[in-house]
Order: structure tokens, then sequence, then C-alpha cells
């Protein structure tokens, strides 16, 4: 396999961003933010992480969730997170250039893949790149990167329970957080870089 190379540096080094990030978002030191980016779209998921968001925010106050992308269901999604009484929980920040990513997975302590259909999304090595675990539904390439207890939790799609249930465990466990993170940069650093991909071609 032939992985599809990115620039990892501008990711590795987006924690420079973190506070700054955190600071325009509203976000207060003790939040503990659960980010997704995806379009808002059919088969993205989104409806499962607001299910769950609403257990896990009846466990413990202090999670937020950030969603970035933007698309055809942003109206349906706004009106099921106001229905469960989760408008201060969220935020939407829309469509953002691809070079601001960092800023925003910065910014986050958790990323979440929700996605029921996807070859290898970006947003997973991306995330881990930025130091960040991740919480995914095990389609086609999510197993690839998330490596369960390892790098993050790799659940089974259109589950809510075990998606609250593994958000909760690293919202309550900042050293869980940090392990995960850290494997799952040591296994995206080199396997990610665009010029391992370009060697491996000319091999």
């Amino acid at each position: 396999t032939i992985y599809s190379g990115m620039e990892v540096e501008m990711f590795l080094e987006a924690d420079r961003y973190r506070e700054s990030s955190r600071d325009r978002l509203g976000y207060e030191a003790r939040h503990i933010v659960i980010g997704k980016v995806a379009r808002l779209f059919h088969l993205k998921g989104h409806e499962y992480l607001i299910r769950a968001a609403g257990e896990l925010v009846a466990q413990r106050s202090d999670v937020r969730f950030l969603l970035v992308g933007d698309g055809v269901l942003r109206g349906q999604l706004q009106k099921q997170i106001n229905r469960a009484g989760l408008g201060e929980f969220f935020q939407f920040v829309g469509l953002v250039d691809p070079a601001r990513i960092p800023e925003y997975l910065a910014a986050m302590d958790i990323v979440v893949h929700t996605s029921l259909r996807e070859g290898l999304a970006r947003v997973l090595p991306q995330a881990l790149l930025v130091g960040r675990p991740v919480v995914s539904y095990d389609i086609d390439g999510a197993g690839e990167v998330v490596l369960p207890g390892r790098t993050g939790f790799l659940i089974p799609p259109r589950s809510v329970e075990a998606l609250s249930s593994s958000l909760g465990a690293l919202a309550e466990d900042p050293d869980l957080r940090d392990r995960m993170a850290s494997a799952g940069r040591r296994l995206c650093e080199q396997r990610f870089r665009h010029q391992v991909m370009a060697a491996q071609l000319r091999d």
C-alpha cells in the first residue's frame, strides 16, 4: 500500500495555534472540545454525533462540539441540535480554507469521524499528526490509522452508545488522550509524508 501523501509539517506544528484558536472560538481552558471536519451532507453521520452529544452532556457540562464544514444539511442539523437543547454546546464554523484546518484541529482535544462511507478520510491522519486521539466508525480505511486502544477508538457504524462512551472515556482521561495522540503521531509522521509517497511510487 502506498498512502496518499501530504505536507505533514503544517500539522506537526499546529499546536502553536492552539491558544489563539481556542480564544478566537470562545473556548475556556476547562472545555473539552470534540471536533468533526466534514461536509454537512448525507452519510457523514453528524446526526449520530448529535445524539451521542445528548448523552455525553448529561454526564459532563464541560464538553463542546466544533463542526468544521458546510453543506445542504446545515439547517436540518441545527434544528436537531436545538430540539435536543444542545445549542450552547455546538459551534458551526462553516467552510474554511484547507490551509487553516491545522488551526481548527489544534483547538480540539478529540476528533470524531462518523461517516458511513469513506476511503481513508484525510482528517484521521491529520488529527493524529496534530496530536489528537480519534474516535471513528469502523468503515472502509479507518482501521488503517485508528488502532483500537492505541491511537483511538474504532466502533460499530451508527452506534450512538459506543460513540458516547468512547468520547466520554477520552474526555475523562487526559493521560489516555496524550498516549493515544503520541502513538498516532508516530504512526503517521513518516507514512503520510508526500516525499515517502513519491519515493514509493518511483520504486
